[in-house]
């Protein structure tokens, strides 16, 4: 009778294993992967004006979402960052608009060497200082898809006292110019 019961119990957890696993991979869109990165900001050169070099030591975060979308096109996709950073869950989001069909659509947003100076406390900032990274997509206010860097439990940046403002979108960096094609286009603020 107990190896009944065992084996009931894992087809049980299988199939709820299944459905789980089934529900996600039928979404149209899916966040596929997540890439931090600490770069210097671009070197630009021209001519009019007198130039100033920037401090190649200082470090922004990068961090970069891969993500499929399975209709023709989406007008707007919302996406929400969170970034675990010693102890603080930093907040942002970017809306996308035009998106096209694909398995290599990707968005990005950064965080700023003063803003990690200032909630890192000056102390020196390394791949390992982010606890974890977690960014949702959402559609009219629904989300679609969400994913953490780090295994962690669903919805674990509810409970968390959310910090806003600080993790920023491409065109409000000096990175705006740079790999126009690579990233999808973000939608102009209503004036």
């Amino acid at each position: 009778m107990e190896t009944r019961t065992f084996i009931l119990i894992c087809v049980v957890v299988f199939l709820a294993y299944a459905a789980a696993a089934q529900t996600r991979g039928a979404s149209e869109f899916q966040i596929t992967k997540i890439t931090k990165n600490l770069i210097s900001a671009p070197q630009f050169t021209y001519t009019g004006a007198e130039q100033y070099q920037t401090n190649q030591r200082d470090r922004w975060l990068e961090v970069e979402v891969e993500f499929s979308a399975a209709p023709e096109f989406t007008d707007e996709l919302t996406f929400k960052y969170y970034i675990l950073f010693d102890g603080k869950l930093l907040t942002g989001e970017v809306s996308h608009t035009n998106i096209a069909a694909g398995t290599s659509n990707r968005s990005v947003m950064y965080v700023s060497p003063r803003t990690l100076a200032r909630f890192g406390g000056n102390r020196p900032v390394t791949a390992n200082s982010f606890q974890n990274i977690a960014v949702q997509i959402e559609q009219q206010g629904v989300v679609k898809d969400e994913l953490s860097l780090v295994r962690a439990p669903a919805q674990w940046l509810a409970t968390m006292p959310q910090v806003s403002g600080f993790v920023v979108n491409k065109n409000e960096t000096p990175f705006a110019p740079l790999y126009w094609g690579r990233y999808e286009q973000i939608k102009a603020p209503t004036r």
